[in-house]
């Protein structure tokens, strides 16, 4: 009996040591391989919120949440007040951080596991798109890794398949990197098959946790435990978090404190919500502390996105998110679906509390990077990036970019929205809707709720910007949705 239970131990610690083996193998032969050349560079730390809305946190002016550390991120940085995401939902705008250029130009304007099966039953069928980031685009961290970074990713990636996981696509660790857009919950051991239609999901690479232990908690462990691994090197953390996606699930003692600071007449009233926002803020400012820990915070950029509005719709009955004063959310093209906190700090550059009401969109990204970095990148993958460099505006937050218009498309159906294509010129924002292809004109200076619509009154403004939205997609081969025979 005794030596039975030996024998069982020592298979359970084989298979702990072996599992333990093969992470630390990967980092090391990562790190190694990180090290090919030398470079002269910032460390990068690229914080990317899953469905965070525009109007969650302090700084941005929420009413319930509570987010000290970003707060304090801002008064370190630049906080923008006209970011947006390419796409309202997430594979496509993460597919733009990745290479700069437009989802429609890349055929990613849905999320990967619709991707390949749009609806039958609507009155437009949508565009059959790519749901696996294509290996023949060159991604910031491939670029990054040809020069020396050592390149991790950290949390939710929703780019492809196996075959397009972030190993393929220039990143030295994969942790926690899938196909699927959420987990079954943020608690361990988190996996589970009771959403999402009866699928099993997981998140690899997070064994070996303990009961109670958080997703988002959990995350930064394996960020900060790559950075301590890397820290005399020059290296880009690709840290996407989970969080604030469904399923909305926070840390019970924390929905307690929000339920009772709740009151009426708050914009935001789901505190299960915001005790999700909350761990994230603490989170944000553990990567922080670690920097300084380190440091490296004088070599290190940090840059705080989300990937698309907040999620105004129900989960378990109740509103998720209110993204006011911007109109709608997630899915749709008004400004909450799109507009997003963006915060930069780069030490030395950035001016500490400044304020940029530029617009400039997450395909801006990774042209930014190529300009701080001096690299060249890729040229044939240059020629038609759609994104430009923003050191101009972190130098200087009054600048202005050689840019006058931004395009979005996304012919897809959504709770909030029908298939539509926009565009903005500087104060000026169009919305064409395909299935009866009526307009809408904003003017965003004055009416940055959108509930003016002018296109009827500002006619020849109106069909100036559609028809440059109609060569826009013309131009990049957009996707267009057909009508059902």
């Amino acid at each position: 009996m005794i030596k039975n239970k030996i024998v069982l131990l020592s298979r359970r610690n084989f298979l702990k040591y072996t599992a333990f083996f093969a992470a630390e193998t990967a980092l090391a032969t990562g790190l190694y391989a990180g090290t090919r050349k030398s470079i002269r560079c910032p460390n990068f730390i690229f914080i990317l919120v899953d469905d965070l809305g525009w109007a969650d946190l302090g700084c941005y002016g929420s009413d319930l949440h509570e987010t000290p550390n970003i707060d304090k991120l801002a008064r370190q940085g630049m906080r923008f007040t006209d970011a947006y995401a390419a796409a309202p939902v997430c594979s496509p705008t993460r597919a733009s951080i990745m290479t700069g250029k437009c989802p429609a130009r890349l055929h990613m304007t849905v999320w990967y596991e619709s991707s390949a099966n749009p609806p039958q039953n609507r009155k437009l069928i949508p565009p059959v798109t790519q749901g696996n980031m294509p290996h023949e685009q060159m991604t910031i961290a491939e670029v990054l890794k040809d020069a020396g970074c050592f390149t991790a990713h950290v949390g939710k990636w929703h780019l492809g398949d196996a075959r397009h996981y972030p190993q393929t696509q220039g990143f030295d660790v994969n942790i926690g990197g899938t196909l699927w857009g959420a987990p079954a919950t943020f608690f361990y051991p988190y996996s589970g098959s009771q959403r999402y239609g009866g699928e099993f999901r997981y998140v690899p690479h997070l064994e070996f946790g303990a009961e109670g232990e958080y997703l988002t908690d959990r995350l930064t462990d394996e960020a900060l435990g790559v950075m301590d691994r890397v820290k005399d090197k020059p290296f880009f953390l690709n840290l996407c978090y989970h969080t604030v996606h469904t399923p909305i699930e926070g840390k019970p003692e924390l929905v307690e404190y929000y339920k009772k600071k709740l009151k009426p007449g708050m914009h935001h009233q789901n505190y299960e919500y915001a005790a999700m926002v909350h761990s994230l803020d603490e989170n944000v400012g553990r990567v922080l502390d670690r920097i300084d820990k380190l440091g490296i915070a004088d070599n290190t950029i940090v840059v705080f996105f989300s990937d698309n509005g907040g999620y105004v719709n129900e989960f378990n009955r109740k509103a998720v998110t209110n993204n006011y004063p911007l109109r709608s959310g997630k899915g749709s093209l008004y400004e909450g679906g799109i507009r997003e906190p963006l915060i930069i700090r780069w030490p030395g550059v950035t001016q500490p509390g400044s304020v940029c009401s530029e617009p400039v969109s997450s395909i801006d990204f990774y042209p930014t990077f190529l300009d701080i970095t001096s690299l060249a990148g890729d040229s044939k993958h240059n020629s038609d990036m759609d994104g430009i460099s923003l050191v101009p505006l972190l130098k200087n937050p009054g600048a202005r970019l050689k840019r006058e218009i931004l395009y979005w498309h996304y012919p897809h159906y959504y709770p909030t929205t029908t298939p539509v294509g926009a565009i903005r010129q500087g104060k000026w924002k169009l919305l064409e809707y395909f299935e009866d292809n009526h307009i809408e004109l904003y003017n965003l200076e004055n009416d940055i709720g959108e509930q003016k619509n002018l296109a009827e009154t500002m006619l020849e403004k109106a069909e100036e910007l559609r028809k440059r939205l109609s060569e826009w997609r013309k131009a990049v081969n957009a996707q267009m949705p057909i009508k059902k025979s």
